[in-house]
């Protein structure tokens, strides 16, 4: 059996688009971590977990629940946690209904944080992606992207990705 029947190869045109996704998502993600941390200090990463945070009640997450959310593994969401809880961004504190789990806060600080740096954050995503495509073909990135996500994340519906 040849090689070429047992795989569907991307043509000339696919193997473009793929190449595109890989270095422009690459650069994007360069892009953003890059303008975050010379205005703020901030990582995308710790952007991340701040605004996950920040759309909680309390402004609070259990740890595991925000490893999951950000599809990172949870020993480096604690590295991050502990770095941001040093910087005065963070609070973590034991679960209070069952004494296992360990509970994320952001701080008033976090907060005021966040607020100065989320215009910054979303001029340069508009900057750097939304602006630079029509309405339809930013829509068309969204609908394959969440295709991707619910096809990858599958096993795991309990993680909240959105």
């Amino acid at each position: 059996m040849s090689d070429e029947t047992e795989t569907r190869w991307l043509d000339a045109t696919q193997q473009r688009s793929w190449r595109a996704l890989v270095i422009g998502t690459t650069l994007l993600m360069d892009r953003l971590d890059d303008d975050l941390r010379k205005g703020f200090g901030l990582s995308l990463t710790e952007y991340e977990i701040l605004v996950r945070l920040s759309e909680r009640e309390g402004r609070q997450m259990r740890m595991a629940a925000l490893a999951d959310a950000l599809r990172h593994s949870r020993s480096r969401v604690t590295h991050t946690v502990a770095r941001m809880e040093r910087a005065g961004l963070i609070e973590r504190c034991t679960a209070a209904d069952d004494g296992r789990g360990i509970i994320a806060t952001m701080t008033d600080e976090g907060w005021d944080l966040l607020v100065r740096a989320a215009p910054l954050h979303v001029t340069s995503v508009r900057d750097n992606l939304v602006d630079l495509c029509d309405e339809d073909d930013f829509a068309a990135v969204g609908r394959v992207m969440n295709a991707v996500a619910d096809r990858l994340v599958g096993d795991h519906p309990e993680v909240d990705i959105r």
